[in-house]
């Protein structure tokens, strides 16, 4: 597929994996022309399958367009995305508004407006939630804090890729902190789904069953119907890998142990992940830790 001319301007997209690819598609059929950049050429040809023009570096991509979303899958990354002699700061182009659309500690997005002004670099804190069926229909979640006027910049591309839009503050770090704190929700919230159908599993009751009346009752979430129905008929193919749970509910231990605030279930969740991805499955999709909850119960018995 050749990329379109698109009518609204062109976007960078630096990461296109799991979810940037959704973003890619959404931006695309949104009449976007799209700049993209994978450190995978898998990825760079999933992009360029999608109607995006593939890039050499984040530089390129940073030149070709003013707005950049980069979603990668930790804080190095960013850097390397930024910083690096090929990063989006070597570009030469000022006035260009970086979407950080990753998923990490809200004090490292806190500190990139200052590393990245001097280029005349703006930062938009926006990290988005959903899956990558979502992002490819274009009906995530995104949160947003930052300064207003990047804010109402990047409004269409917002509305582009995101069925809803949340602006958190003008404070770069608080949409970072409010991911952090859904994802701590999220992780406890399937972990405890894992150890609930071990129990059933262990008393001897239908599992498929006890899951199809959770679903129907007061014990049922969003992750829960999600994530379970593939775990029961072993489709471990990751859509969200097991590892970048495991990593996200770890940031949100670290983040609640220097606020001096309980972290209980998220440290019994982390530990649950680290077993999940220490027992091989951390490529797979993180239902797998309903997998793992199960393995243990058998090995127990």
């Amino acid at each position: 597929m050749s990329a379109p001319t698109g009518t609204r301007g062109t976007v960078g997209v630096v990461g296109p994996g799991a979810m940037g690819l959704g973003i890619v598609a959404s931006l695309v059929r949104h009449g976007f022309r799209v700049a993209a950049r994978d450190i995978r050429p898998e990825a760079d040809a999933r992009a360029a399958a999608a109607g995006a023009t593939v890039m050499g570096s984040p530089a390129e991509v940073a030149r070709a367009a003013p707005i950049v979303v980069v979603i990668v899958v930790d804080a190095g990354q960013i850097d390397e995305v930024l910083f690096a002699p090929d990063g989006v700061l070597a570009s030469g182009s000022p006035d260009r508004t970086v979407l950080v659309a990753s998923t990490v500690d809200p004090d490292y997005v806190r500190g990139l407006p200052a590393r990245v002004a001097a280029a005349g670099v703006t930062i938009l804190d926006t990290p988005v939630s959903g899956g990558p069926a979502r992002a490819a229909a274009g009906t995530m979640t995104i949160m947003v804090a930052g300064p207003r006027e990047a804010r109402e910049r990047c409004a269409d591309v917002f509305a582009a890729i995101a069925g809803r839009t949340f602006t958190i503050s003008d404070r770069v770090g608080d949409a970072a902190g409010t991911k952090i704190v859904n994802n701590l929700l999220a992780a406890s919230n399937l972990a405890a789904a894992a150890e609930a159908l071990a129990l059933a599993d262990a008393i001897g009751l239908d599992v498929r069953a006890t899951a199809d009346v959770i679903s129907a009752s007061s014990g049922a979430s969003w992750i829960f119907a999600d994530r379970v129905p593939r775990a029961l008929i072993g489709d471990w193919s990751p859509r969200a890998a097991a590892r970048i749970l495991a990593k996200d509910v770890g940031i949100a231990c670290d983040v609640a142990a220097r606020a001096h605030a309980d972290a209980t279930f998220a440290q019994a969740a982390r530990r649950a992940f680290v077993d999940t991805v220490a027992s091989g499955y951390g490529e797979d999709d993180d239902a797998a830790i309903i997998r793992r909850a199960r393995e243990r119960l058998a090995r127990g018995r």
